[in-house]
């Protein structure tokens, strides 16, 4: 028997969530965050032709046996961790419309996304990772004292018919920003 994962909804946390502001803004998140922090950086994690999960490699039309590039990257305010970012970006987009992403190293995905017109954005998808989620895992090695669960959202971008899917995982220090 699989394992199937919890789905990830399509409908955002309810008011009271503190991270709802940043989940549901449609925007840049890199161009938010950097509003209101003095010191953004970008710290790059990971880069590797690995295979997405199983609801990852569905979500950009990839068997779930086929290899992608893999990015993990740490968004900073200061010396603060406050997102944790994973794509996936199919091997088919690299040698297209996407060539240029694998080289992107501690520049942030966000800025190229949203500054090409052609590119579109699919809805939002929300989750609420507990620790056994494998993203939860990841996200919280670098936190000191990792919460019972932490706020995701994720959505599919593509030009010209290419997917890429980008994970933006909430860490507790992005509560210290306002909204």
């Amino acid at each position: 028997m699989r394992f199937l994962p919890l789905l990830w909804q399509s409908r955002p946390p309810a008011a009271l969530c503190p991270y709802r502001p940043w989940l549901i803004d449609s925007g840049s998140l890199t161009h938010r965050i950097q509003a209101r922090c003095s010191r953004f950086s970008v710290r790059g994690l990971r880069l590797a032709m690995d295979r997405p999960a199983c609801d990852e490699a569905a979500c950009v039309k990839l068997n779930p046996r086929e290899l992608a590039l893999l990015r993990e990257v740490l968004l900073y305010c200061g010396e603060t961790p406050v997102v944790f970012a994973h794509s996936v970006i199919p091997r088919m987009g690299l040698h297209g419309p996407w060539r240029n992403l694998s080289k992107l190293g501690s520049k942030p995905l966000g800025a190229a996304l949203f500054a090409d017109p052609q590119v579109e954005r699919m809805p939002l998808q929300f989750k609420k990772l507990s620790r056994h989620h494998e993203l939860y895992r990841r996200a919280s090695r670098i936190l000191p004292a990792p919460p019972a669960h932490l706020w995701a959202r994720r959505s599919v971008f593509t030009l010209r018919r290419q997917p890429i899917l980008v994970t933006e995982v909430f860490l507790p220090g992005i509560l210290e920003l306002r909204p």
